[in-house]
């Protein structure tokens, strides 16, 4: 199944509004959109008729999108020598320290359990990986696998492949 889209500016006939406690559910007509569950509060969300919602909701993602436009993001990169990652104890996992991750691709037979990638000299399987990046969910990401023209510091070491995420 794929992602739902993001929502959108919608008027009325484009929407299903619905209260649960503190909660404003707006579902879109269109299933391919996100269904969002909009915390406004049980005193105000009594106060306030569908289409003062769905003002509300509209004026949010209009200043959601102002403030993206003008945010710049700057991928922190870790710096050489230095450990890419930690180990996050109360999850059982290890997390990027930043947003560039350097590693060597390994390559795989596609068993579950074989290591296919290294980085700070820790094998991780498939499954630790994606765990792993998963804290990464909803980020876009940029591979970089050549030493030529490499934006990030490992990528100018042969063999080195980074993978930079990205908001």
């Amino acid at each position: 199944m794929p992602m739902p889209r993001r929502p959108h500016r919608a008027s009325p006939d484009e929407l299903r509004i619905t209260r649960d406690g503190d909660d404003v559910i707006i579902a879109y007509a269109d299933e391919s959109v996100a269904t969002t569950h909009f915390k406004l509060g049980r005193k105000r969300i009594a106060a306030m008729t569908d289409d003062e919602v769905i003002d509300f909701w509209n004026d949010y993602l209009d200043a959601r999108e102002a403030a993206a436009a003008e945010y710049e993001h700057v991928a922190v990169e870790v710096p050489m020598g230095r450990p890419s990652l930690d180990l996050f104890e109360q999850a059982d996992q290890w997390v990027p320290r930043g947003h560039v991750l350097r590693c060597v691709v390994m390559g795989s037979n596609g068993e579950p359990a074989e290591p296919f990638l290294t980085t700070d000299d820790r094998d991780f399987t498939p499954r630790e990986f994606a765990r792993m990046v998963g804290t990464f969910g909803g980020w876009g990401t940029w591979s970089i696998r050549s030493a030529r023209g490499g934006r990030c510091a490992a990528a100018r070491l042969r063999g080195v492949a980074c993978l930079v995420f990205v908001r």
